[in-house]
């Protein structure tokens, strides 16, 4: 009599996974999605990085001098030792004012505590320093050019002479090394601004004007609002309306200027100011040129990177207009140098 199969019935040969068996496995997925997540940011990242290395090679080679023979000694460097530099702004356009300086600032940066000092100085301002005929802020640059020009010199060594008379003439004006001068055109501004997706401000009155002569055509409402590039512009410089109304000084516009700069330089710090950072560099790179080693102008981006509006103390000088200047007054103007002689010193 044939015996039974003593093997266990075909339904018993496999047992029900016990619950909670495959948790292990989930946790393998989650941490492979996670560090493939982690991998990816790290990625792009690192891209964005060499990117804005290559925006910043290509902008510093066009900002800056290459000079080999030059060499600064590490204790010299802007990145260990307080600097001062004189900004000036011209208009560019087709209709423009030719080599005038609508804007003019001398700026002291300071690496110790991170900071600067800004006095923005009048266009129409009377300066009498020793050894220079007495001018308008604003026809400096233009008359050492046009000089430099009489003398023989190429353009761009006439550029460069230009340059350093007019830091010569801060220096001697407000009492320290000026040691270097940049030229930014009004196109260069507006990119910026662009670039950054506009910026916020407060209009403080209508504004409204129009020129067909130079291509002006302002028009403004009043009230907190975020304007693009060639709004910005047109808020920094506006005058007075075709009307003769609602009119602006010098001293308005100054105090602008350091309102939209003040802005701008918080809205970098943002995150959304950060990603934009590429359009940032292109725009400063393709409208700005200094006297100041290549370096130089790398070392000062890594060393201020991330100082904001707070970190700057802005002054505006002050004065009468009795045309066809403004007297500066000497009370403001002594106060401006010695701030900017102490954020040299801190």
């Amino acid at each position: 009599m044939s015996q039974g199969s003593s093997l266990p019935p075909r339904s018993g040969a496999r047992k029900a996974p016990k619950p909670g068996k495959q948790k292990p496995r989930k946790k393998r997925s989650f941490f492979k999605i996670f560090f493939i997540t982690v991998f990816g940011i790290l990625l792009i990242t690192a891209g964005f990085l060499a990117y804005l290395v290559l925006k910043v090679d290509d902008a510093v080679g066009q900002i800056g001098v290459e000079n080999p023979e030059v060499v600064i000694p590490p204790e010299e460097s802007v990145k260990a030792k307080s600097v001062a530099l004189v900004l000036m702004g011209l208009d560019s356009r087709s209709h423009g004012g030719g080599l005038n300086t609508d804007v003019m600032m001398v700026a002291a940066f300071n690496p110790n505590t991170k900071s600067a000092t800004v006095v923005s100085i009048p266009r129409d301002s009377l300066i009498d320093v020793e050894g220079y005929r007495e001018r308008k802020a604003n026809s400096f640059y233009a008359d050492f050019y046009s000089m430099a020009l009489n003398d023989g010199l190429k353009k761009e060594a006439a550029y460069a002479d230009a340059k350093q008379e007019v830091r010569t003439v801060m220096s001697k004006l407000f009492g320290i090394d000026v040691k270097y001068a940049g030229v930014i055109n009004f196109q260069g501004f507006s990119d910026v601004v662009d670039a950054l997706g506009g910026v916020e401000v407060n209009v403080d009155m209508r504004m409204k004007y129009k020129d067909s002569a130079d291509g002006t055509n302002i028009d403004l409402e009043k009230g907190l609002q975020v304007l693009d590039g060639d709004q910005a512009l047109d808020f920094v410089r506006y005058r007075k309306s075709n009307d003769g109304s609602n009119m602006s000084s010098d001293f308005d516009r100054n105090r602008r200027q350091s309102e939209v700069i003040g802005a701008l330089t918080d809205k970098m710090k943002s995150l959304s100011g950060v990603s934009k950072l590429g359009g940032v560099i292109e725009a400063v790179g393709n409208n700005l040129t200094m006297d100041m080693p290549s370096d130089e102008i790398r070392s000062m981006m890594a060393k201020y990177f991330g100082m904001g509006k707070s970190d700057i103390n802005f002054i505006a000088l002050e004065g009468s207009w009795r045309s066809p200047y403004v007297y500066l007054d000497d009370t403001k103007l002594e106060e401006a140098k010695a701030a900017l002689q102490a954020k040299m010193a801190e």
